[in-house]
């Protein structure tokens, strides 16, 4: 469990705080979060517990996820932590968060050097996928740095609710995997590489199609409060993890900036297949997106037939049609 040690005890010899005790200690966990160059909400949760971790690994700490003396004051003392993954070109090169236009916050979790290829490259399309696992964008992202498939990622990960117990710790958080104008594979084999290599790609975190009986594709039971049941078939599946109400507010919202940074027409692509043919079929294969002639907003299934990414969940596609 992660702990804090108050600036005010740091004469005492066990002043430790666990996560609970820290709700009525706010300032000093905004001193923390403000020292590690994150979000200073007063909220000791998984992004300030993920960043304590880092700053302890960058120093050359024991691990702990616990802020004592010594750690306290370490970051007392220093100016600029200059941790390797807060870099971001566009925004002050210490900062471990940014805000979007639309109020939306991105959290920087950047993958290794050597995990992404560096830009500056024009993305042209934009990507819906969703990650068919776990419900934590870190974990995701930290999953793509140590496999060995080479530069397979996205761009961002948007975090949900653990399909098992219902923990939603990481629900609606955004996290950037490496800077703009970089890029990574994240379409497999389509009919155009040059889609592939001006695209930008966000993972959902879900666990997508459901068996009769709620079971995953890995033989976990979503629970029945997370499924979402289809009015029609999409890939022969009525049964869906659900999209949660907050991926579905900050999709539409990362949407609307993404196609304001990179200056992608988002009304292009998904929202015309569902105008022409209606949710089911406007989220599957398209012939001329395949081949990367609709440029615009896409998802997963409508370049590869065998994807099951993303899914007509109705309350998403209200979202894009109002864009």
């Amino acid at each position: 469990m992660s702990k804090l040690k108050s600036t005010e005890d740091l004469s005492d010899k066990d002043p430790q705080l666990s996560k609970e005790e820290l709700s009525s200690k706010g300032s000093d966990v905004i001193t923390l979060q403000q020292k590690l160059g994150i979000l200073a909400d007063g909220h000791f949760g998984p992004i300030t517990e993920k960043h304590v971790e880092r700053f302890q690994l960058n120093k050359n700490l024991p691990v702990t996820g616990i802020v004592d003396s010594d750690n306290w004051v370490l970051l007392l003392n220093i100016e600029n932590l200059n941790l390797d993954s807060s870099i971001d070109e566009d925004t002050d090169i210490h900062k471990q968060y940014f805000t979007t236009p639309y109020d939306q916050v991105i959290h920087k979790h950047y993958l290794p050097k050597g995990e992404y290829v560096e830009g500056p490259i024009q993305n042209e399309y934009i990507f819906l996928h969703h990650t068919a696992g776990n419900s934590d964008p870190y974990r995701c992202i930290d999953h793509w740095g140590r496999d060995d498939r080479g530069r397979i990622a996205t761009e961002f990960v948007l975090g949900g609710i653990n399909h098992r117990n219902g923990n939603d710790e990481h629900d609606g958080i955004m996290v950037q995997a490496f800077p703009k104008g970089s890029q990574a594979w994240h379409l497999g084999r389509t009919g155009s590489g040059f889609m592939n290599r001006h695209s930008v790609g966000i993972e959902i975190c879900n666990m997508g199609y459901l068996d009769n009986d709620f079971k995953t594709y890995v033989n976990s039971t979503c629970q029945e409060e997370q499924v979402t049941v289809l009015p029609e078939a999409f890939k022969g599946r009525l049964f869906w993890h659900a999209y949660t109400e907050k991926q579905i507010k900050e999709t539409e919202k990362w949407i609307r900036w993404i196609g304001e940074r990179d200056e992608i027409d988002i009304r292009l692509g998904l929202k015309q297949f569902i105008k022409k043919h209606g949710p089911t079929k406007g989220f599957d294969f398209q012939s001329d997106a395949h081949y990367g002639k609709i440029k615009g907003l896409l998802t997963h299934t409508n370049v590869r037939k065998g994807k099951m990414d993303c899914y007509p969940h109705p309350d998403f596609v209200d979202m894009i049609m109002s864009l």
